[in-house]
């Protein structure tokens, strides 16, 4: 039996908003507080799609969990920049597909580890773990992980919108080649990216807006996160819009057609 890791040191800090609390405010959550509010109500005067591009985010790791679980054969996950729970987590879909699949979490922010005992609700033939580190300390990362999963054998590694808070001078394609590295062959990267492809200026203006709310947001243009999947094996149908990416493996999903400025892709290692 797994258990359930000790409190965290770390005290939530209130003064300022942190992705996983915004994120959870965009998706209805009641896990944030009134600074997260407020930098996501300023994001959605800008883009009143905001909340609905967070929920086709849940929806592509839903999709794309359940594609590597039933068809992939994958029977462990590594799932960083977890976020605060919101039904049905990476590891319900995937258990349910095969009970016995172990899932790791990874999250830095102590309201996340508050919720573990949720996230660590799996199935008795499987493992659900979590781990609080910060996702720009891949080693650390990979050494806990170790603990929970066999790197000898294919796992798949999941970071959903997290690449865009992680900018190119904190070393993001660096975090990114590290932890692949670690991975045995015939293991898979799930990737999210916000780009400004789509609408250049209105992104530079949530850009502000995050940085003004003390968080760091790093958009991509496509080339930038091909460069993520370099040496590995795209799956149909490539790098495309989160939306677009195997539609046909959805579940009670809701689409208004509206835009969604995020790249999502998934890859293969030879």
């Amino acid at each position: 039996m797994t258990a359930i890791p000790p409190p965290s040191t770390h005290p939530i800090d209130t003064s300022k908003a942190h992705p996983a609390r915004v994120y959870d405010w965009y998706l209805g959550g009641k896990d944030n507080y009134p600074v997260d509010e407020e930098l996501g109500l300023q994001i959605v005067s800008l883009e009143p799609q905001a909340k609905y591009c967070a929920q086709h985010n849940r929806w592509f790791m839903q999709r794309a969990t359940r594609h590597l679980a039933k068809e992939a054969g994958i029977r462990q996950f590594l799932d960083i920049g977890a976020g605060i729970p919101t039904e049905p987590n990476l590891h319900r879909i995937a258990q349910s597909a095969t009970p016995e699949a172990r899932v790791v979490y990874v999250d830095n922010d102590p309201t996340v580890l508050a919720h573990a005992e949720t996230l660590l609700r799996g199935t008795a033939e499987g493992a659900t773990e979590f781990l609080q580190a910060d996702a720009r300390e891949p080693d650390k990362i990979l050494e806990q992980a170790e603990g929970v999963l066999d790197f000898t054998q294919p796992i798949a590694l999941s970071l959903i919108a997290l690449l865009h808070f992680i900018s190119d001078d904190d070393g993001a394609y660096d975090v990114v080649e590290e932890l692949v590295a670690a991975l045995a062959p015939g293991s898979h990267l799930v990737l999210s990216q916000i780009s400004a492809d789509f609408d250049p200026e209105r992104t530079r203006q949530a850009v502000e807006m995050y940085k003004a709310g003390g968080v760091t947001l790093a958009p991509r243009a496509r080339a930038e996160v091909e460069r993520f999947f370099e040496g590995l094996e795209l799956l149909d149908p490539g790098i495309v819009w989160a939306p677009d990416w195997r539609q046909e493996l959805g579940v009670d999903e809701v689409r208004d057609g509206t835009s969604v400025p995020m790249y999502a892709g998934v890859a293969r290692k030879p």
